[in-house]
């Protein structure tokens, strides 16, 4: 058994500590809203996004982040991109140098381009930092619908002492050493799944998804691979996995923000609806200002950033990605006559 803390009761962050807690481990689930614990304590139940699935007795519940941080095996980020440098910055105080950090939010960072790791590294020097991604939406991890991810980090060793804590008979994890693959992977598919629901509120069919997501992964493997990460991990769980289930999933606030903007409504009117923060739209700037910076072409990530940005229509959007030059599929790929 290991002693675990969360930071973070959103419903990943609740989802993670049900999955633990059902793993036998001692865990500590951590909110930064007084009236959110106390919902929490009295119901055992995130009701608004979990409905129906209760906190196993083994997860305690607090607003104390400095008894949240102190005397943990292994603590997990399960905080919203926009406010992990935050939370990092005020949580380091209480962390040991050499604690073990896993982060399990996908995004970068629009003013600097850091990932969600390199901010934790940066707030928390002495960490040992790790990341946890893939195909996992919350409502099913959650009742224990089978799930699979990957866990990467610098060492072998830690990786491994991440992977010993999550896995269980209904949730499989891989290890990898590509960080800021995995990173980039979980991050900007949420722009693409934002295309894809756009595509859906547009009443396109298959077709159009398809391409769309064909293509995105295109995107995120030009950049990912100028970046430093490996073609091997976007094939895989935290690329095609997750983009995968992203673009397709009713669980997905990316893909349900994108058909609400294809239907009419504007960025701020879909976020609303949506009630959750829609990573997609902070991580679209980012990967746009990325994809400059390596100088790679990333079209669909542009066309995305002038929707929601530039008030550009979806369907002048769809419009010119279809009427773009032509070009070969694969450039690496020569022909023997």
């Amino acid at each position: 058994m290991s002693k675990v803390s969360i930071l973070g009761a959103g419903a990943w962050g609740t989802a993670i500590a049900i999955l633990l807690g059902n793993n036998g481990h001692e865990v500590t689930l951590w909110s930064a809203l007084a009236s959110e614990v106390e919902i929490l304590k009295n119901e055992r139940e995130l009701k608004d996004k979990l409905p129906g699935v209760k906190l196993p007795d083994s997860v305690s519940i607090t607003d104390d982040l400095k008894s949240a941080c102190d005397g943990f095996d292994l603590i997990v980020f399960a905080v919203a991109s926009p406010f992990v440098r935050k939370t990092a910055q005020i949580a380091k105080p209480y962390i040991k140098d050499g604690q073990i950090i896993v982060n399990v939010g996908k995004g970068i960072e629009e003013t600097t381009l850091e990932t969600l790791t390199e901010i934790l590294k940066e707030e928390i020097p002495g960490a040992d930092i790790a990341v946890l991604s893939g195909p996992s939406h919350a409502e099913e991890v959650s009742k224990g619908i089978p799930t699979t991810c990957v866990v990467g980090a610098d060492s072998k060793a830690t990786a491994s002492m991440i992977q010993d804590i999550f896995m269980s008979d209904r949730f499989r994890v891989y290890t990898s050493p590509d960080v800021i693959g995995i990173e980039l992977g979980g991050s900007i598919k949420n722009v693409i799944a934002l295309a894809a629901g756009i595509a859906d509120g547009l009443g396109f069919g298959d077709n159009t998804k398809a391409a769309l997501m064909t293509r995105g992964i295109a995107e995120i493997s030009r950049l990912g691979i100028a970046m430093g990460g490996k073609m091997e991990t976007f094939a895989g769980l935290s690329g095609v996995g997750d983009l995968f289930v992203t673009c397709m999933s009713k669980h997905s606030r990316n893909r349900n923000a994108g058909v609400l903007i294809g239907q009419g409504l504007t960025m701020e009117e879909a976020m609303n609806e949506v009630k959750q923060i829609v990573e997609g739209v902070f991580s679209a700037k980012a990967a746009l200002a990325l994809a400059k910076k390596y100088e790679i072409e990333m079209p669909i990530v542009e066309q995305i950033n002038l929707v929601l940005f530039e008030n550009k229509s979806a369907e002048e959007a769809v419009s010119d990605l279809l009427l773009r030059d032509k070009r070969r599929e694969y450039s690496e790929l020569k022909w023997d006559k």
